[in-house]
Order: structure tokens, then sequence, then C-alpha cells
């Protein structure tokens, strides 16, 4: 009994990672194919060629986003981009949803912004007790000088779903810079601490392992 449970653990091992990754592609893959839908029912290649094609909608999607990058990047399309904005600054509802999702975005993927560039650590949500945590804004300004003019800003998520979390503000010198990337941090929340990205704390780990592999043999 103990050698079937044995085994089937380690075929889920083999297969739920895969099944899982399987089923993200697929349900990104669908997502992007239904960009097909933008085109007029005679534009579909079901009605040009009687057959449908492929991941059709995946190319015209990464065709509508190099076409929209190429023209927002020279000067006629920012003066567009500036014109359509000026038009949902106009809509009460929509522009504080426009805007607030704007700046994130340009926070986020701005290659010369600090946000979401470094992974932290600090006592949360108590002394003694560690939390994971990015840092979003070095400098919060002047807003908090009040409080503490070294007021820094740290997003701290939750697990396994790291796109809900907490944002702390806290002093500079109460945190600390881990030496591991964003995607390792985001690793090690998901895995909820199970994947340790390489460091001190994997090398003791894996000495762990080692000598408790030698203990039980």
């Amino acid at each position: 009994m103990a050698a079937l449970k044995k085994y089937i653990i380690a075929g889920l091992l083999v297969w739920l990672p895969f099944a899982a990754t399987v089923v993200i592609v697929k349900l990104l893959i669908d997502l992007l194919d239904k960009t097909i839908l933008l085109l007029p029912p005679e534009w579909h290649p079901v009605a040009l060629l009687g057959f449908s094609i492929p991941g059709f909608g995946i190319i015209l999607a990464l065709s509508i986003l190099l076409l929209t990058g190429m023209l927002a990047a020279n000067i006629f399309g920012r003066r567009f981009v500036e014109i359509w904005e000026r038009i949902l600054n106009k809509i009460p509802l929509v522009r504080s949803i426009y805007s607030s999702i704007k700046q994130i975005s340009n926070t986020i993927f701005d290659p010369s912004g600090k946000s979401f560039r470094k992974v932290v650590m600090l006592q949360y949500p108590r002394k003694g007790l560690w939390s994971i945590g990015f840092l979003t804004n070095d400098n919060v300004g002047d807003e908090m000088s009040a409080v503490d003019d070294q007021l820094v800003a740290v997003f701290i998520p939750t697990t396994p779903n790291p796109t809900s979390g907490f944002i702390i503000m806290t002093r500079s010198d109460e945190i600390t810079e881990l030496g591991m990337s964003v995607e390792e941090g985001f690793k090690f929340i998901i895995s909820m601490g199970v994947i340790i990205p390489d460091g001190p704390a994997h090398a003791e780990l894996e000495r762990n392992k080692v000598a408790q592999s030698l203990a039980d043999s």
C-alpha cells in the first residue's frame, strides 16, 4: 500500500505541473485568439478561405500591438494618443479608471523605473515575523513628510495569489533588499515558500536534504 501511494504521488509530480502549464497556456492562447472577433465576419478566414486558421487571432493580436506601438512612437501617433486621452479624461467614471491603470502601467513597464525591480524583506505584521515584498516607491514624497521624510512604499502580496496584498509605508532602514530577482520572488510567494531561490537559504536547505538522505540511508 505504501509503495502504491508512493507511485501515485510520483505520477502526480510528473503530470500536475505539465497539466497546469497546458491549461494556463491554452487559456492565454484562447484569449488572444478571440481577437479575430474584432474583424468583420466577412473578413474571417472561414469566410475568405473556407476554413479556419488556428492561431490567426494570436497573429492578429500581435500585429495590432506592433502597429499600435509603431504609431505611438512617432509624433503623429503621440498626437493622436493625446487627443484620445483628452476625450477619455472628460468622461467622469472612465477618467478615474483609465488614468489609474495608465499610471500603474507606465510605472511597471518603464525600463528606467524602480518599481517592482527589488525584492525586499521586512518585519510585518509584527516584530519577529518576516514578510517578502516588492519595493514600489523608494521615496513616497512630500505628502508623507509630516510623518517621516524617509518613507518607502512596499507591496506585500498574499500567497498563493500575488495579485492581492497590502501597501506598507515604512522607513527605508527597516527593509532589507534580497539577492533575488522579481521572478524568483513571485515563485517563492506562489509556491507558498516551497521554492527557495538560489542563495544562502537555498544552500542551507540543500545541505539539510543531503544530511537527511545520509541519515535515512
